[in-house]
């Protein structure tokens, strides 16, 4: 790039991004963006603060900023086969376990050949959630996000014990994702692993999804899943009837219940475990203290696999420009790809977003180059910064200052 703007003023920066899925964890985007900051500001001062949603990255952030530790094991993934896994304790609180649904039914574990959200499964989570318990966890926090089925939790729940049965008593298959679901009777919650009983489990997930309807998850999620339209409506069906006999047993309607429809429709399925379901930055701002960090800043950067219509639905990049706006703080996002009704953006707080890309390429390149390319989007937005303060240096500069009236006798 050319040379560096002579007149850098130092600024204080906070990055706060989320990850880029499969390609860059929220660690790897701060660090990203700090170099390409640095390459034109090089005084400025820094504060990262990698930020976690539930998905990808969660355990491992949210274990490091507590000291916590992590353990490795081996469960089922979402095309049924064995996987490497892991979970975590938090190193404040020993006997609270942390984990992330992705780390066994994410997206980023299904080959793009193989995706099919009508045959993934998430009994993958209740694996993890049974081997928490079983090395002494109390307290569970499953962060939702980042997922590649959509079966209600079906999975995750025959995992821990529940049964599916049809019209004739007859168990519906394990780990298959939706099958059967056509004939879906009844829910058996007489058998739920007794383990359940010792511990408290808290769910962060994503507050407007919801699992049916004209927003449900099927429909809004599906797609990016894999599936066809034709699998989108056997989705939303099984995903009716799926809340109509989770109603049944919770003594209320949770098809448009808030939080229901996270992960594939998981956030339902943990309700029968007896969880509770949060917004998710309530639960992970109390680990990131970022309202504090923003206090000091002059300008926030965030960051995102995607800005497009979702993003101010409970996306790290509309939350973190919500909280910088309550300071009148400059904010901007970088992002993999500008999708539709980006421009929404602009009313929860974000002032400039960019893509990362710098012309046509394909998925697999942009991966590959990831790292690259958000070190010089962030270079690029950092001199149009400096390049808007220069500007403002100098008109002020050449406003006169007002003339004082001579004293007349």
């Amino acid at each position: 790039m050319a040379s560096i703007i002579k007149v850098v003023p130092a600024m204080n920066i906070v990055i706060a991004p989320s990850g880029f899925k499969e390609s860059l964890d929220p660690v790897q985007a701060a660090e990203c963006i700090e170099k390409g900051i640095l390459k034109v500001a090089p005084n400025s001062k820094i504060l990262k603060m990698p930020l976690v949603d539930g998905g990808e990255g969660f355990v491992h952030g949210l274990v490091s900023a507590t000291k916590g530790r992590v353990i490795n094991i081996t469960v089922t993934g979402p095309l049924g086969l064995p996987i490497p896994s892991y979970f975590g304790f938090r190193g404040d609180r020993p006997a609270t376990a942390i984990i992330e649904m992705a780390a066994a039914a994410g997206l980023s574990l299904v080959p793009r050949d193989q995706r099919d959200p009508t045959r993934t499964t998430s009994f993958g989570v209740g694996e993890l959630i049974l081997a928490a318990i079983e090395a002494g966890a109390t307290k569970i926090l499953v962060g939702c996000g980042d997922s590649g089925v959509c079966d209600a939790g079906i999975g995750m729940l025959q995992a821990l014990g529940v049964r599916y049965l049809d019209g004739n008593g007859q168990a519906l298959p394990q780990a298959s994702g939706i099958e059967g679901l056509e004939r879906l009777s009844v829910i058996d919650t007489s058998t739920l692993n007794p383990l359940l009983s010792r511990v408290k489990i808290d769910v962060a997930c994503n507050w407007h999804n919801v699992l049916c309807g004209p927003k449900g998850v099927s429909r809004v999620f599906g797609p990016q899943k894999g599936a066809t339209d034709a699998q989108v409506e056997a989705m939303s069906i099984a995903m009716e009837r799926c809340a109509e006999a989770m109603s049944r047993i919770l003594g209320r309607d949770i098809s448009l219940e808030p939080g229901t429809g996270a992960s594939g429709g998981l956030g339902a399925g943990l309700l029968l475990t007896g969880a509770t379901l949060h917004p998710r930055y309530d639960i992970v701002m109390r680990f990131f203290d970022i309202d504090r960090a923003m206090k000091a800043a002059d300008l926030v950067i965030t960051a995102e696999g995607g800005i497009d219509e979702q993003t101010p639905r409970g996306k790290i990049p509309a939350e973190v420009a919500s909280r910088a706006k309550s300071l009148n703080l400059p904010v901007i996002a970088l992002a993999g790809t500008i999708g539709a009704g980006a421009e929404a953006n602009y009313h929860c707080g974000i002032d400039a977003f960019a893509s990362i890309m710098q012309g046509p390429t394909t998925l697999d390149v942009a991966i590959a180059q990831a790292k690259e390319l958000l070190t010089d989007a962030a270079e690029s937005s950092m001199r149009m910064v400096l390049v808007g303060q220069r500007i403002r240096k100098t008109s002020e500069t050449l406003v006169e200052p007002p003339c004082r009236s001579k004293a007349t006798n």
